[in-house]
């Protein structure tokens, strides 16, 4: 008789790479069940729906690649798209190849506790759900776990305060409203320009400036949008042997000390323009490596921001000069540094005037008092471990992943933890994560976890893990390759830096993401080099 609650793999979240997964699962003829924290599908593009979320990969190429059906007739109205047509994708998705009858919506996992007797996870959710499976797929996401600092007097407050990582289905009017806007990250750049439309004032707290690139944004061309149709499978490729899984004609230049100030200047002005987001840090070759290389185009942007602002000490506090460009993710927006001379936008410098607190009718700074409608907070996440650490993981002997992981993530290629088997993250702390085009990077992972579970399931394996030893190794090549780049030089999320007493810990491959391939390929083609399959591993915290 079928236990109907024992299932072969349970996938956790339905966002694109979850989706993937249901899917290729299916393939397999194994069992699966995704259990989805949402009440849909999209993950972070159900999520944040907050005004102005928007796409920062052109969407032609943020899109799956594994139907070719779905590639050519689906189509995207804008290069950049709003996070309504992305949601609308992943339910067209989720409809297209009928995933909905293995997903299970409102379903937060709590816990996840693995039995090392049955060599099978113990699954439960927060409205009730316990299931048990062989084989775990973590598709949680890398900025899930909503970080709301703990703001004294919030409490008090007696307007309205949403968190962008939350935001209401129905939306938020702000017209005649007095909002203040706290956090300009990515997020917080691209909201500041539509609130300004309609509120009656508009206050951005600012602590730390962020290097943004225009998007232009714009109606999708046809002829580029069949180009890209009629060569999708070379397209497709390329993107997969790329550094960034990103497609792009010309990549890169030599050192921008290879070209006169003229040149460098010309260079950078036709990037500014065509080179979107992670794409403009590889304009030159030593952007990310070299400080005064990364210095010469830092100010670039900083002239561009001094040429839109009008006010000369508004356009100065908007410029980042406290870390290089990129070593924080670079930001695209529509509208955010001309949102500043509008008479209805004002920037507060929380830099040199901290926020005390939260008051009964709005905020108060070291130096001044806000009265407010509504506080919007754009505080972002506790990126990359934060939603793996709040599922309540056990694995041998009753080990927390939290404990695991006290003094800093530790994994096995960004895929494994020793001590935690059959356990499977997609874009987990040691994968290339948010610095690819994560679409397609997942795609990939997901396609390699598969392919694992297939040969696993062929040869009657129960379980598959690492070695402590192994997940050293691969934080020795993940640091080595930051090292070799000027993310360490920020206080960014890639390190935790944004949660207070979280391990200081760059936690991206920056290798790049050809590299990433080479080296999982690599680790499986020599006989599953570095995976421990059906024995017992120690796992003792770092």
């Amino acid at each position: 008789m079928i236990d109907e609650n024992a299932y072969d793999v349970v996938v956790v979240g339905a966002g694109f790479s979850g989706l993937y997964a249901i899917h290729r699962i299916r393939q397999l003829g194994l069992r699966v069940r995704c259990f989805e924290a949402g009440d849909g599908v999209g993950g972070t593009w159900y999520w944040n729906r907050y005004p102005g979320a928007r796409v920062d990969i052109e969407s032609m190429q943020y899109s799956y690649s594994f139907d070719d059906g779905l590639q050519q007739e689906w189509r995207w109205p804008e290069y950049f798209s709003p996070q309504q047509d992305l949601e609308a994708y992943a339910n067209h998705v989720a409809d297209r190849f009928g995933l909905r009858s293995d997903i299970e919506l409102n379903a937060r996992v709590n816990r996840l506790a693995f039995d090392e007797r049955a060599n099978r996870w113990h699954v439960s959710t927060e409205n009730g759900h316990h299931v048990t499976a062989k084989y775990i797929v973590a598709a949680t996401g890398s900025l899930d776990a909503m970080n709301l600092p703990p703001f004294p007097g919030l409490e008090s407050f007696g307007g309205q305060w949403y968190h962008t990582a939350r935001w209401p289905k129905e939306g938020v009017r702000f017209d005649g409203k007095r909002v203040g806007l706290i956090g300009t990250g990515s997020t917080g750049i691209q909201a500041t320009p539509v609130i300004a439309q309609t509120a009656e004032h508009l206050f951005v707290f600012q602590r730390t400036a962020a290097y943004s690139l225009p998007a232009y944004n714009r109606p999708t061309d046809p002829a580029y949008e069949q180009a890209w149709k009629a060569d999708y499978p070379q397209r497709r490729a390329k993107m997969f042997g790329h550094f960034a899984a990103s497609y792009t004609e010309n990549d890169q230049y030599r050192s921008v000390f290879d070209y006169s100030p003229e040149e460098r200047q010309r260079i950078l002005e036709e990037a500014w323009s065509a080179r979107n987001g992670l794409l403009f840090m590889r304009t030159f070759s030593d952007i990310s490596t070299n400080l005064e290389a990364n210095e010469i185009v830092a100010e670039f942007v900083r002239g561009k921001i001094r040429a839109t602002v009008r006010d000369p000490k508004v356009a100065e506090l908007l410029c980042p000069t406290t870390y290089p460009i990129g070593a924080k993710r670079i930001c695209m927006d529509t509208g955010y540094f001309e949102a500043f001379n509008r008479d209805n936008v004002t920037l507060v410098d929380v830099r040199a005037n901290p926020l005390a607190e939260i008051t009964p009718t709005g905020l108060r700074t070291t130096a001044d008092e806000y009265d407010l409608d509504i506080i919007v907070f754009a505080t972002g996440f506790d990126a990359v471990t934060g939603s793996l650490t709040r599922m309540n993981v056990t694995g041998l002997g009753g080990l927390d992943l939290r404990e695991k992981w006290r003094d800093g993530p530790a994994t096995f290629l960004g895929f494994l933890v020793a001590g935690f088997p059959n356990l499977f993250m997609i874009h987990g702390p040691g994968s290339p994560g948010v610095l690819v085009q994560m679409i397609t990077g997942g795609e990939w992972q997901v396609d390699f976890v598969t392919k694992i579970i297939e040969d696993m399931e062929r040869s009657g394996r129960q379980r598959i893990d690492t070695a402590p030893e192994w997940e050293q190794r691969w934080n020795i090549e993940v640091e080595e390759a930051a090292k070799r780049t000027l993310y360490n030089y920020a206080d960014s999320w890639y390190v935790g830096a944004n949660i207070p007493g979280k391990p200081r810990i760059f936690m991206i491959y920056i290798g790049g993401f050809d590299r990433y391939i080479q080296r999982c390929t690599e680790q499986v083609a020599n006989g599953y080099e570095g995976f421990v399959f059906d024995e017992s591993v120690p796992a003792a915290p770092r």
